[in-house]
């Protein structure tokens, strides 16, 4: 699986590409200028290292992302269960559960779900 891991500064910087793709790569230096202070070649070498990752193309400056911030999401939580369970989702569920208790609702929802996915 590729790296999809996020730092805290690139899951910022990646939430405001996000939230304001497509954006001209020119004023994405200025939106991090006024909100993270950054300089130019800050910016640019950011921008980079998220484009290596495979998270967002740069385009004859246009910003805009590869994968969605729900992808991006989705991509994290199945390397999580991977990384720490095997990628075996009984496991995480054992584990989340040893602790917090579901309520019914999310029972009711976690079923619903199974069902939709069941294999037929």
């Amino acid at each position: 699986m590729k790296n999809y891991r996020l730092g805290d500064m690139e899951l910022e910087f990646a939430n405001l590409i996000w939230e304001h793709e497509p954006i001209l790569s020119g004023e994405l230096v200025q939106l991090c200028e006024q909100k993270f202070s950054w300089k130019k070649s800050t910016t640019y070498t950011m921008l980079k290292r998220l484009c290596n990752k495979g998270i967002f193309q740069n385009n004859s400056g246009s910003v805009t992302s590869v994968l969605t911030k729900q992808e991006w999401i989705t991509k994290q939580s199945e390397g999580f269960v991977e990384d720490n369970f095997n990628g075996s989702l009984p496991q995480f569920l054992v584990a989340f559960t040893r602790r917090k208790k579901l309520s019914k609702q999310e029972i009711t929802e976690i079923q619903k779900i199974i069902k939709q996915n069941a294999e037929e």
